[in-house]
């Protein structure tokens, strides 16, 4: 029979082993693109439009093109997700309907994101009629970020201690003014670390969008809300199929990097979101 220290050895090495697997493939990944990618980089290619199918100049309206789908789509979520988180947090009194709300909101977290393309595809493109709209897109993309958010500023609504309620309403404030001035306050520390957290997915999703709101060359900034736009991740699969070509592959690699750069911004604004609002709760 094992010994208790031998167990704890063998448990100890696994995770030590699986710890140094995952940030390894992770370095190396990152590594790779950098490495790769970082010839591309340059004004030119940045702030330049895409021609020959990507394959020369550069990723400007890939990148105008992304950040008007996540700015959006964050604009859609927020009053979703706060409104929800409140619903649940202060108004739902049966913790049967709580759990259930949780549950759907986690197993809406967990539909694969190419699920939520052909649901955009049947229902806005097909049933609809709206055509390939990057505004579609955005819908879908919010919707994906939903669970996420709500769950996030859920959690923090749920944090505050019931002694904070009760000494505002001791003070003489009604629901809506504990809610307006003491919840909110504890929950925006979710909203906010939840909604970063979406984007930065979001921002690299490429199935959901790809069949009704991108088109993958001859698009420029959108005047109408009808319009497809192009993205990176769209441009990076267009890229890859050209990948006899070694401009375009190059191309590919340098969008790469772009795209983990914006990631990374969006991630790190999520941390340092976080810690500045950590004592909110405190201060109200």
């Amino acid at each position: 029979m094992i010994s208790r220290s031998t167990q704890n050895t063998i448990f100890t090495g696994l995770t030590c082993a699986a710890f140094f697997i995952c940030t390894g493939l992770l370095c190396g990944l990152i590594i790779t693109i950098i490495f790769k990618g970082l010839p591309a980089l340059s004004l030119s290619f940045l702030f330049s439009p895409a021609q020959d199918f990507g394959a020369s100049g550069g990723i400007l309206y890939q990148i105008l093109g992304t950040l008007l789908m996540v700015i959006v789509a964050a604009i859609f979520v927020v009053p979703i997700a706060l409104g929800s988180a409140i619903y649940s947090s202060e108004y739902l009194r049966s913790h049967r309907k709580k759990r259930i709300l949780e549950l759907s909101l986690l197993a809406l977290n967990g539909v694969p994101s190419i699920t939520f393309g052909l649901f955009g595809l049947i229902l806005f493109v097909n049933i609809l009629g709206t055509g390939i709209s990057w505004m579609v897109g955005s819908i879908i993309l919010a919707i994906m970020m939903v669970p996420t958010t709500t769950l996030s500023t859920l959690q923090s609504m749920q944090s505050l201690p019931m002694t904070y309620r009760e000494n505002g309403y001791a003070l003489g404030f009604n629901r809506s003014q504990v809610i307006r001035y003491i919840v909110i306050p504890q929950g925006l520390q979710g909203l906010v670390t939840g909604l970063l957290i979406g984007l930065a997915r979001a921002i690299g999703e490429t199935a959901p969008i790809m069949f009704i709101a991108t088109a993958f060359s001859g698009v420029t900034v959108p005047i109408s809300v009808v319009e497809p736009v192009s993205t990176l991740p769209t441009h990076i699969l267009s890229l890859t199929q050209q990948a006899t070509n070694p401009d375009a592959l190059k191309n590919a690699w340098g969008a790469s990097l772009v795209l983990i750069i914006l990631v990374f911004i969006i991630s790190l604004s999520a941390f340092y979101a976080r810690s500045k609002l950590k004592n909110l709760s405190q201060r109200v």
